[in-house]
């Protein structure tokens, strides 16, 4: 019996389209929103901080402090502005992802820095569509292997496993792109993965959501959606998920819900903190621009 399709399913810069590979030729098919990943409900408890600011929110506060600083502040507000910037600047993995409930520590970290290659971009000078998905392949491969190398070592040859077809696989059945902006060469690239929701044992197949960051735009450049079940290579057929990946998903999902509330509330408070440096300096009542000394 062959393993299940894969479907690859891609949304740019208005073409919406897809194609589905099996052992026959290349088919076409207009993208549904009847796809799992559209109907599948996420099991998060609240939507991250970020959820309904703009994709520039980070450089956008940047530059309102930026406006303070220029408008002229008192050396507390100074001291406050350089508080806020350091924070937007060595935690912004954290800021951007984490608030979405990414796991960015050491022990979970996937690609971290990747350089982007001359040679990934196309004719129009951008990084060609099709490395996001290897971007994310690679990505998910090593999101797994922290599993086998550092969180669950007492398992080892059973996660090393899941990527060969000896006994229990994974299968990817389906993966959906949204691609943000165009990436171009040079630049570099950190993939986190997470899980959509927590599995129980009955759970057959389950959604990891991706998301791509440009390290020179500090942003996503692209975000996927994975759809992936455990096939048993040895029976011919997909079966539910062993009980050691339920148990790490469920611990993992947790300490993902723990992240985004965590880091969602450092968003808010940094976001309340600029309200206030403005409302203290160009934005108060009495505000008048220090325009120096001649």
């Amino acid at each position: 019996m062959r393993p299940p399709r894969w479907r690859i399913t891609a949304v740019a810069n208005g073409f919406h389209g897809a194609f589905s590979h099996s052992a026959g030729p290349m088919s076409y098919r207009p993208l549904s929103t009847t796809s799992p990943f559209y109907s599948r409900s996420h099991s998060h408890s609240h939507e991250p901080a970020t959820a309904h600011l703009s994709p520039r929110w980070l450089s956008d506060l940047k530059s309102r402090i930026g406006r303070c600083l220029q408008f002229g502040c008192s050396s507390e507000q100074v001291h406050e502005a350089g508080l806020i910037l350091k924070e937007l600047t060595t935690s912004w993995r954290e800021l951007v992802a984490g608030s979405e409930g990414f796991l960015t520590d050491e022990s979970r970290r996937e690609t971290f820095r990747q350089n982007v290659v001359w040679g990934e971009q196309d004719a129009m000078g951008h990084v060609n569509n099709v490395m996001y998905v290897r971007y994310a392949e690679s990505a998910r491969i090593l999101w797994f292997q922290n599993f086998a190398n550092r969180i669950d070592r007492a398992n080892r040859k059973q996660w090393e496993d899941l990527w060969s077809p000896r006994s229990y696989g994974l299968i990817l059945k389906s993966i959906k792109v949204d691609y943000k902006f165009p990436m171009e060469f040079p630049d570099k690239i950190t993939v986190f993965h997470k899980l959509r929701s927590s599995p129980d044992a009955t759970t057959e197949s389950f959604i990891l959501d991706v998301i791509i960051l440009s390290e020179l735009h500090r942003r996503p450049a692209a975000r996927c959606f994975e759809d992936l079940l455990v096939y048993d290579y040895k029976n011919g057929k997909k079966v539910a998920l062993p009980p050691f990946i339920v148990e790490n998903f469920k611990e993992t999902f947790r300490l993902q819900e723990e992240a985004k509330e965590k880091n969602g509330k450092r968003v808010r408070e940094l976001i309340e903190r600029v309200g206030r440096l403005e409302k203290g300096s160009w934005d108060r009542a009495d505000a008048k621009e220090d325009m120096g000394s001649a």
